[in-house]
């Protein structure tokens, strides 16, 4: 699934509550130096200032676009429109004051003593903000991870364009479409060439590719086959915009670096659709951890006396295209059932690259309730707090199981791993197909929106209280 490009004022939401917050807190201080009062609240008439300061300060930034390229603005150039920008919210505020016809009730010194304290705050407060968004693009952890598929011609031209700084994505791959498997190892700019055209596929299903960029302007229909082929893996392509057919579905123009692309993925997400599944995500998660540790409590002494051992049982699993991380777990088995898992594979009743089985030998006794109530799931909230896993989502599968994918399968990982999902509350333990659990997580990724997320943790719940199977 791919989030959607944010646009205008919008996409630095996070400088305007910086501002609001440093607008206020000028006026706070002069409030405090004019009137030397440090203690007890602040007058109605002067509360009420506080709000419209607000509400001035998002209007500048609607109008005056005051964050346009904020990220790379030199230090002079920040300064000035931080200037500018202060200017034009003290401008505000002093025409609301005569257009409610209440100067007299306001201190001159304290509406205008703001400007200058405000430049200082505001102008720091970007610099320091600016600076902690630069070391995490640089840092790259978050980045999303770009292949280049090009021609050897045109290859150096287009990673030109594409590593403009603070940037968004890494592009961290590049295969070459006519070169011969010589070049491969070597790397242009920086970036390593990891294959020719025969292996482009097996690259992106044996390594983590969040994207891919197209740019073969010479060959349209290889291009669009290529685009589908990958878009069903569940990777999210771009196409560098020349003339070629549109029989491509679910496919929107965007720009990227210096280019503009056609882009297509299995689900265009809004921005605000991922920040309400996000700020979910968070809340569920600090609820769901206070649920665990109650559980923790209860039930810590008995798998203990049960099966001494950890408490806790980790697991390094496989998360957003291809994304190893551990997640956890009560521990419902005893601490060699992994070593004793193949001894029992021929009881699998999954068909596919999942394990399951009727009466687990490796399961301790408390686990069958922990397991059928799923609160051996409960510390997962901590991966979902951490952003490794959501409240719903398709459910991570080990790295043997993820090695075994064939190229269809990768699809099911197009988005964060979740703690349940549709293919659970559709069947859970009654699905013993694992192309029918890829099915249903496809049609889960293809439909989502916000309230089918909503009705599966209502299903979730309701299913998990009923008993019916778990997860």
């Amino acid at each position: 699934m791919y989030k959607d490009t944010i646009k205008g004022w919008v996409k630095h939401i996070d400088f305007l509550i910086i501002d609001i917050i440093c607008l206020d807190i000028s006026f706070i201080i002069i409030y405090i130096l004019r009137t030397g009062r440090l203690h007890g609240p602040l007058p109605q008439i002067y509360r009420d200032l506080l709000t419209v300061i607000a509400l001035i300060d998002i209007c500048t930034v609607f109008f005056r676009s005051s964050y346009k390229d904020i990220i790379r603005r030199g230090y002079l150039v920040e300064l000035k429109e931080t200037i500018i920008h202060c200017a034009f919210v003290t401008a505000g505020v002093i025409i609301w004051i005569f257009v409610i016809k209440q100067s007299s009730d306001y201190s001159r010194i304290i509406v205008l003593g703001m400007y200058p304290i405000s430049v200082f705050i505001c102008y720091f407060s970007r610099l320091a903000w600016k600076r902690v968004i630069r070391i995490k693009l640089r840092e790259g952890e978050q980045l999303r991870k770009l292949m280049v598929i090009s021609t050897e011609e045109r290859v150096r031209g287009i990673i030109d364009g594409l590593l403009y700084p603070y940037r968004d994505y890494s592009v961290t791959a590049i295969a070459l479409f006519d070169g011969d498997n010589s070049k491969i190892g070597t790397n242009v700019r920086g970036v390593p060439i990891v294959s020719d055209n025969n292996g482009i596929i097996r690259y992106i299903q044996e390594h983590i590719v969040d994207e891919v960029f197209i740019d073969l302007p010479s060959d349209e229909k290889t291009a669009e086959r290529l685009m589908n082929q990958i878009v069903g893996m569940g990777v999210t392509v771009h196409i560098n915009l020349f003339r070629f057919g549109y029989s491509m579905e679910n496919k929107r123009i965007y720009s990227l670096g210096q280019y503009m692309v056609v882009s297509s993925t299995m689900r265009f997400a809004e921005p605000w659709q991922m920040f309400i599944k996000r700020a979910l995500d968070i809340c569920g998660a600090l609820a769901g951890l206070v649920i665990t540790g109650i559980a923790f409590i209860i039930f810590a002494p008995i798998i203990y006396h049960q099966s001494p051992g950890p408490i806790f049982f980790s697991q390094e699993r496989v998360g957003r295209n291809g994304r190893p991380f551990k997640i956890y777990k009560f521990r419902t088995m005893y601490p060699d059932a992994e070593a004793r898992k193949q001894e029992l594979i021929q009881f699998n009743k999954m068909k596919g690259f999942m394990f399951k089985m009727d009466n687990d030998p490796r399961i301790i006794p408390i686990g069958h309730f922990l397991r059928e109530k799923s609160i051996d799931e409960l510390p997962q909230f901590w991966n979902i707090l951490k952003g490794e896993m959501s409240l719903v989502g398709t459910r991570p599968p080990t790295l043997d199981e993820y090695n075994h994918y064939e190229m269809h399968h990768k699809k099911r990982l197009a988005m964060k791993p979740g703690l349940t999902g549709l293919w659970q509350v559709t069947g859970r333990s009654d699905i013993v197909d694992f192309d029918e659990v890829v099915a249903l997580d496809s049609k889960y990724i293809t439909e989502w929106t916000l309230a089918m997320d909503i009705k599966i943790i209502w299903k979730t719940i309701t299913t998990v209280w009923n008993g019916k199977g778990a997860v």
